[in-house]
């Protein structure tokens, strides 16, 4: 039981960062979160890259729920679109931990 509360506070966290980068990225910009610019581009790879780490899932579901409205994907193809989307939180909730548990360590080796 322990594990799976692991697991879900892990996708919570994860939830959580890609909600409020996601957020925050449209608030400043004032577009919708995509895989478009001004978020995504050849020219700035690391920007792209940071961005997409931080509100990919956002993104993901974003687009995927456009493409579905538009009838470009099929409903498998958008619940495909959701699961992937729920991993890649749970993942980046996991790698967010393991910085913040990395950098305490880190802090409380100095005292």
């Amino acid at each position: 039981m322990v594990q799976m509360e692991l697991f879900l506070f892990a996708f919570v966290v994860g939830l959580t960062v890609c909600g409020l980068t996601g957020t925050t990225m449209e608030l400043v910009s004032g577009r919708k979160v995509a895989f478009t610019e001004p978020y995504v581009s050849p020219a700035h790879v690391l920007r792209s890259l940071a961005a997409t780490a931080g509100a990919g899932p956002f993104m993901l579901v974003n687009d995927a729920l456009d493409a579905r409205r538009e009838k470009r994907i099929s409903t498998m193809a958008l619940l495909s679109c959701g699961c992937t989307a729920i991993a890649w939180s749970l993942a980046l909730g996991i790698f967010v931990l393991a910085i913040a548990s990395w950098t305490i360590g880190l802090l409380g080796s100095g005292v």
